[in-house]
């Protein structure tokens, strides 16, 4: 099992990122927030961070996670569930994807 598991190239953690990006504006603007509404919800100095975050860039503190699942109306544990997933593939698979 161990030995099926694949170490994210540079590129793919780059793409990862960038679909990961498109997943947090969809939750944005389904709750109806621009940019700077969620950096103020968050209490955000720059809602540029959004706009990178959005693109591909940057991540999300691991020490805010649960702040902005609340932000984005949405279950921190499955919200984090899905930040894992792009954010440490490795570690997601081994906790969350069926070896059989």
């Amino acid at each position: 099992m161990l030995a099926e598991l694949h170490k994210s190239t540079p590129e793919e953690a780059k793409e990862q990122r960038a679909t990961l990006g498109i997943w947090l504006k969809s939750l944005r603007e389904s709750e109806g927030l621009s940019q700077r509404d969620l950096a103020d919800r968050l209490s955000l100095d720059y809602y540029t961070f959004i706009s990178q975050l959005e693109n591909g860039r940057g991540k999300i503190p691991a020490h805010r996670y649960a702040e902005w699942a609340v932000a984005l109306g949405q279950e921190p544990k499955s919200f984090v569930r899905e930040l894992l997933r792009y954010y440490e593939p490795l570690t997601y698979q081994i906790l969350f994807e069926d070896a059989g």
